[in-house]
C-alpha cells in the first residue's frame, strides 16, 4: 500500500471518529463531556496523528478555537462550532482529493503573530531570556501584558539639583559632564559628573562599568533615586537612568516608573523595556470583555487603555481608575461562574424533601440536657427550611469553636431518616470525625465504645437508628462490611472523613451530606461531591450543609463561598466564660509551667503546643517528640504526658487522644494537628510555643480547645522575638474573643493564601482584584446579577467574550468531577 493511500485511509478514519464524537457532543447538551479528559485533547490528538492536512475544512475548523479551545467557548458558540465542523467533515480532505497526485500541497499561509504568540516574538527576547520569564508565568505576548507592576516609583517631579533633599526620591535633567569606568570598593562600577545650571553632583553605579561606555559627554539624560549625601553634596547611587529624547516617553524614569515581580535572570530595566514594546505592538488587539453599556453606565475606560496605564500611568488617578477597571475584569467573571453555579445546582424539582415532622423536631430538643441558644434556634429554622423544599440546600455555617453546631446538623440528619433517607458527615480528619460519631452517640442514645457501628435508642423515633464510623484505621475487612452495609441501606448515618465520597461508596438513597472544615480539603471542591453524590439515575441532587468554625469575612464568603446560603451561630452557650489570654516573653516560661501546674493540681488538664516547623512534616514530628521528652524528663516528671503529632498512624492519634479525653493524662503535647475537633471540657489551659510563627486565625482555634466546660479557662502564648506583625497578632489575640474580628485582621495581614493554611486550587488568582475588596466584590455581584436577569446564559453577542471567561471558570471548578 502506498503511503499515500495509507493517509488517505488514516484520515478516513479519523474523520469517521470525529463525526461520532462531535454528534455525542451535540447529544449530551454541548457540555464538554463526550470523551474523557474533555474534546480539545480529543482534537489535538486528532490533528497530531491522523494525516490530516492542516489545510483541510476541518483542520481549519479546529484551528478557528480560541486559545483556551472548545472549553473556552459559551454554549451557544460550542452549538454553532460543532454544526459547522460536523458539515466540513462531511467534506472530502485536502488529503483525500491529492491521492494520485504529485503535486505539491500550497503553502500554508501563517498567521501574524498575537497575543498568544510567544514572547520570543519581541524584538530582543531570546530564548533563554523567555525561560526565565517563565518563571513568573509568562509564556506569551498576553501574558507579559497582564504581568501587572507590583507598585510604582513616584519619579514624576523634576527637580533642579540644587532642590534635591536627601533621603527623598527625586528626578533630575542633567547633562553628563563626564563619565568612566572607577574602581568602586573591590569592584569596577561606573563614575559620572552631571549638571544643570543650578549645579552639579557626582553619580555612581555600582558593578556596572557598561554604563559609563553608554553615557556620551554633553547627553542629556533623566535621573531618578533616592538623594544621598557625599561631604555635604547631593549624589546619587545606582539611580535608574534613560537618555532624554524631545517628544519621546520615558520609561525608567521621569514618570510613576513601575515595579515588577523579578526572578533570577531577570531585571526591572528588562522588564519594562520589553512591556513597553509589548504595550505598543499589542496592546491594540486586546478585545474587550465588558459590555459597552456596563463600560458606559460605571464610568470605566476601556481594556486596551486601562492595560496601559497599569504599567505605565499618567498620574496616580489614571492608575486607580486602570486597577479599578482591571480588578472589575476578574472580578464579575467569577462572580457570574458562582452565580450559575448556584442556579445549576439548586434548581427546582431536582432534590427529595426531607421535612422533619414537629413532634420529632420536639422530641429531639426535649431530649437535649440544655436549651438552644436564640442564634442555634434561628439557625435550625434557616436549616429545616431549606429540607423541607425540593430545591438541593447549599448553606454554609458558620460558628465559632464550641457555638454548638454540631446539635443543629444534627436535626438535619434526624430529618434525613425520618425521611427514608442516608446521610454522611464527613470530616477532614479521622480524629475530628471520631469527635462528631461520639457527639452524635451522645445526641442519639447510642454507645460510641467497642464497635464502628452502633445503634442508638430514642422515645421519639419508632426504630433504632444505626450510625458508622468509617475511618481508614479501621481493618480492611470491617471497612468493607460498612461499605456493604451502608450500600444496602442498613446504615443511617456515616461518619467518616471526605474519602467516604471520593472512594466511592455507594449509598443506597443518599439524602444529605454535612462537611464539616471544608476549606481543609479544596475551597471549591463542592461541585465534585455534588457530582458524586447525587443519584445518577434520577437525577436527584442531595441537600449540602458546610460547617466551619473558622470565621469568614464577608468579602471572602461572597467569592469562595458565593454558591451557599450563609447562617451564622453568633452566640456561645450560657454559662461559658471567655477564655483568659495572655502574651508572655520567654523569660516567663517558668512562670507558665508553674501555672499549668496549679491547674492540674486543682484537677484539670492542659494542652502544650509545639512551634509551627515550616520545613516538613517530619522535622515538625520530631520537634514534638523532643518537646514531649524534655518536659516528661525536666518539667513534669511526676505527670503523664501524652503525645500527638501528624506523622502517627490514625490509630496511635486516637489511642492517645483517647488516653488524654479519659482523663489518663494531664497533659497533651501537641503539633498543630490539635487545633480542630477535640473536645476536653476538664482542660483549662492551652500554652502555645512560638505564638507568634501561628496566625491568628489558628491561634484562635487552638484557644478554642479550652474553655468548653464551666471553669476559668486560660491561653499562654509564648513568643521567642516576634516580629512586628505577630506582635500585632498576639496583642489582638488578648484583647478579643471575637473570631470574625480575629479573622478579618488575619486576612488583611496574610492573605487568602495563608488564611486557609496552603494555597488552594479554589483561590482564583488574581492579578489585580483583592478578596479583601468587599465593595468591588459586592459591585461584581450587583453587575452579575443584573447581567443574568437580562442575558441568562450570556448568548448575547456583546457578552461572547465574557461568556468564554466565565465559561473556562465555570469548568476549571467543576471539572473537578472528572
Amino acid at each position: 500500500m502506498t503511503p499515500a493511500r495509507r493517509q488517505a485511509i488514516d484520515s478516513t478514519e479519523a474523520l469517521e471518529r470525529l463525526r461520532k464524537v462531535l454528534k455525542l457532543e451535540q447529544a449530551k447538551g454541548h457540555d464538554n463531556s463526550a470523551v474523557v479528559g474533555g474534546l480539545d485533547r480529543f482534537l489535538r490528538k486528532l490533528l497530531e496523528g491522523n494525516g490530516l492536512s492542516r489545510s483541510s475544512p476541518v483542520a481549519q475548523a479546529i484551528s478557528s478555537l480560541p486559545s483556551g479551545g472548545y472549553r473556552e467557548l459559551p454554549p451557544a458558540e460550542r452549538s454553532r462550532w460543532l454544526a459547522e465542523t460536523l458539515a466540513a467533515a462531511g467534506q472530502p480532505t485536502t488529503a483525500r482529493a491529492n491521492v494520485g497526485r504529485q503535486r505539491p500541497a500550497a503553502p500554508v499561509r501563517q498567521p501574524p503573530p498575537g497575543l498568544d504568540s510567544p514572547v520570543t516574538v519581541l524584538k530582543g527576547l531570546k530564548s533563554s531570556l523567555a525561560a526565565r520569564f517563565e518563571n513568573l508565568g509568562v509564556r506569551t505576548v498576553r501574558d507579559l501584558l497582564y504581568l501587572f507592576p507590583r507598585r510604582h516609583n513616584d519619579f514624576a517631579s523634576l527637580r533642579q539639583i540644587s532642590e534635591l533633599t536627601p533621603g527623598e526620591e527625586e528626578t533630575v535633567r542633567v547633562r553628563v559632564w563626564s563619565a568612566r569606568e572607577a574602581w568602586l570598593g573591590r569592584r569596577k562600577g561606573s563614575q559620572a559628573t552631571v549638571g544643570d545650571e543650578s549645579g552639579m553632583m557626582q553619580v555612581v553605579w555600582f558593578n556596572q562599568p557598561f554604563i559609563a561606555r553608554q553615557l556620551r559627554t554633553n547627553a542629556e539624560i533623566v535621573l531618578s533615586g533616592r538623594v544621598g549625601l557625599h561631604k555635604g553634596r547631593p549624589t546619587f547611587e545606582n539611580p535608574e537612568w534613560e537618555l532624554w529624547e524631545p517628544g519621546e516617553e520615558l520609561t525608567h524614569t521621569g514618570r510613576l516608573v513601575p515595579v515588577y515581580p523579578l526572578t533570577g535572570g531577570l531585571s526591572s530595566r528588562t522588564v519594562r523595556r520589553l512591556n513597553r514594546q509589548a504595550l505598543d505592538s499589542y496592546a491594540d488587539a486586546l478585545t474587550d470583555p465588558l459590555p459597552p453599556s456596563l463600560r458606559e453606565r460605571l464610568g470605566l475606560m476601556d481594556v486596551q487603555l486601562a492595560v496601559r496605564q497599569a504599567h505605565f500611568p499618567d498620574s496616580h488617578e489614571t492608575l486607580d481608575e486602570a486597577r479599578r477597571r482591571l480588578a472589575l475584569d476578574e472580578m464579575l467573571p467569577l462572580q457570574l461562574s458562582v452565580l450559575l453555579r448556584r442556579r445549576q445546582w439548586q434548581q427546582p424539582g431536582t432534590a427529595e424533601p426531607l421535612p422533619l415532622p414537629r413532634e420529632l423536631r420536639n422530641g429531639f430538643l426535649e431530649s437535649l440536657p440544655f436549651a438552644l441558644t436564640g442564634a442555634q434556634e434561628k439557625t435550625l429554622g434557616q436549616l429545616l427550611d431549606d429540607l423541607a423544599k425540593d430545591i438541593p440546600m447549599s448553606r454554609l455555617l458558620q460558628g465559632d469553636v464550641g457555638s454548638g453546631k454540631t446539635v443543629v446538623a444534627a436535626a438535619g440528619l434526624l430529618a434525613a431518616v425520618a425521611s427514608g433517607k442516608q446521610a454522611v458527615m464527613m470530616a477532614p480528619t479521622e480524629i475530628l470525625a471520631e469527635q462528631h460519631f461520639r457527639t452524635l452517640c451522645q445526641l442519639f442514645g447510642a454507645d460510641p465504645e467497642g464497635s464502628p457501628m452502633v445503634e442508638g435508642e430514642v422515645a421519639y423515633l419508632d426504630r433504632p437508628l444505626r450510625i458508622a464510623l468509617v475511618t481508614g484505621s479501621l481493618r480492611k475487612k470491617q471497612r468493607s462490611e460498612l461499605y456493604e452495609r451502608i450500600e444496602a441501606g442498613e446504615i443511617d448515618i456515616a461518619v467518616g472523613t471526605h474519602a467516604l465520597i471520593q472512594e466511592g461508596v455507594a449509598f443506597a438513597r443518599l439524602g444529605f451530606v454535612i462537611v464539616d472544615e471544608q476549606h481543609r480539603f479544596g475551597v471549591m471542591q463542592r461541585a465534585a461531591l455534588r457530582e458524586r453524590s447525587s443519584d445518577s439515575e434520577t437525577a436527584r441532587s442531595v441537600h449540602m450543609l458546610v460547617m466551619t468554625a473558622t470565621p469568614i469575612p464577608r468579602s471572602l464568603y461572597l467569592t469562595l463561598y458565593g454558591d451557599l446560603d450563609v447562617s451564622v451561630i453568633d452566640e456561645l452557650p450560657p454559662g461559658r466564660k471567655p477564655v483568659v489570654t495572655r502574651w508572655w516573653p520567654p523569660e516567663r516560661r517558668d512562670d507558665a509551667y508553674v501555672f499549668l501546674r496549679g491547674q492540674v493540681d486543682e484537677g484539670r488538664q492542659a494542652f502544650v503546643i509545639c512551634p509551627l516547623v515550616e520545613e516538613s512534616a517530619s522535622l515538625q514530628a520530631k520537634a514534638a517528640v523532643q518537646e514531649f521528652e524534655r518536659l516528661g524528663s525536666q518539667v513534669f516528671p511526676d505527670l503523664q504526658l501524652e503525645l500527638l503529632h501528624g506523622r502517627m498512624s490514625g490509630r496511635d492519634k486516637d489511642a492517645a487522644m483517647q488516653r488524654f479525653r479519659d482523663g489518663e493524662a494531664q497533659i497533651l503535647v501537641s503539633t498543630s494537628v490539635v487545633e480542630v475537633g477535640i473536645d476536653v471540657p476538664n482542660a483549662s489551659v492551652m500554652l502555645i510555643e512560638g505564638a507568634d510563627r501561628f496566625g491568628l486565625a489558628q491561634l484562635h482555634q487552638f484557644r478554642g480547645r479550652v474553655g468548653r466546660g464551666s471553669d476559668q479557662s486560660y491561653c499562654l502564648l509564648l513568643a521567642e522575638s516576634p516580629s512586628f506583625d505577630a506582635q500585632q497578632r498576639l496583642r489582638l489575640m488578648e484583647e478579643t474573643t471575637d473570631g470574625f474580628r480575629l479573622a478579618k485582621a488575619d486576612l488583611q495581614m496574610r492573605g487568602p493564601g495563608e488564611f486557609f493554611g496552603t494555597r488552594q486550587s479554589g483561590l482564583p488568582d488574581l492579578r489585580v482584584a483583592s478578596l479583601l475588596d468587599t465593595r468591588l466584590i459586592e459591585l461584581a455581584r450587583a453587575e452579575a446579577t443584573r447581567l443574568l436577569e437580562d442575558d441568562p446564559d450570556l448568548a448575547k453577542p456583546e457578552h461572547a467574550q465574557l461568556a468564554r471567561v466565565v465559561y473556562r471558570l465555570f469548568e476549571e471548578v467543576t471539572g473537578e468531577v472528572h
